[in-house]
């Protein structure tokens, strides 16, 4: 299959290399200096190079900020025939942009990235394929999934992004919350450090990822959870509650078993 990869970041790169083996690639990115390291596969830097090379599927890798501007690019440049894919973390506004492009198209969210994911063993990662997919877009991405050891789940596009604000926007603001307020230690515990290099990892992450991931419109509704807890908490340890912390440790506990 010929396969269009656009963005040459971290998720990009790292499609391009498992699929270049299998399929005849291209990756196009605007920026050449991002094209340095992509081995194994053609790349474009000018738009009309797309045109010439007439993909058969176009997998949308670029910050989620410009997932959609980046499809109104290149949309006029593709076969009709095509089928168009995104792996946004939030789809918000992308099932209504796909209704009316009147391409074939796939979306899906690999739940793992380069940062804290071990690239060589994905079988504890999961991907979620979107339910309103084309039939041949999800058997492509079901069966490369496979491959790679994920576990697939399928979702709606609405469902998706329920469980993306409880999946990611609560250990993101988690995380971002103990940043805030911590300060250096020259003697840090185990715990503090472990914290520490999941802040680390998390703000190496594209600021407009964490923007997106946090302004998706289910994410609110999490956050006055966590809000809700930390007075909860708040008040226990306040008026030194030993009932009180008992019983709201063994609630933890249960939520995690």
């Amino acid at each position: 299959m010929k396969i269009l990869i656009v963005g040459a970041g971290k998720m990009g790169s790292f499609f391009a290399d498992i699929l270049s083996f299998d399929h005849e690639t291209a990756v196009y990115d605007r920026d050449p200096q991002k094209l340095r390291f992509i081995y194994n596969t053609c790349r474009f830097k000018e738009p009309e190079e797309i045109r010439e090379f007439a993909p058969e599927l176009v997998i949308n890798a670029v910050t989620v900020k410009y997932t959609i501007d980046v499809f109104k690019t290149v949309l006029p440049l593709l076969p009709a025939s095509c089928i168009i894919s995104d792996i946004a973390s939030v789809k918000n506004g992308l099932k209504d942009f796909y209704a009316g492009s009147g391409f074939r198209f796939v979306s899906t969210h690999p739940m793992f990235g380069p940062t804290f994911a071990s690239l060589n063993n994905l079988s504890s990662e999961n991907a979620i394929i979107i339910s309103e997919s084309d039939h041949l877009g999800k058997t492509f991405f079901r069966d490369l999934y496979r491959k790679l050891g994920l576990n697939i789940f399928e979702y709606s596009f609405k469902e998706h992004d329920e469980t993306v604000a409880y999946s990611l926007s609560i250990p993101f603001v988690s995380t971002l919350v103990f940043s805030a307020v911590m300060k250096h230690q020259d003697a840090p515990g185990t715990t503090f450090k472990k914290h520490l290099a999941i802040a680390r990892g998390l703000m190496n992450e594209d600021d407009f990822l964490l923007q997106e991931i946090l302004f998706n419109p289910e994410t609110p509704a999490q956050l006055e959870l966590i809000r809700s807890e930390l007075k909860q908490i708040l008040e226990i340890v306040k008026n030194k509650n030993a009932p009180g912390m008992k019983s709201y440790l063994e609630k933890i506990r249960n939520n995690i078993s």
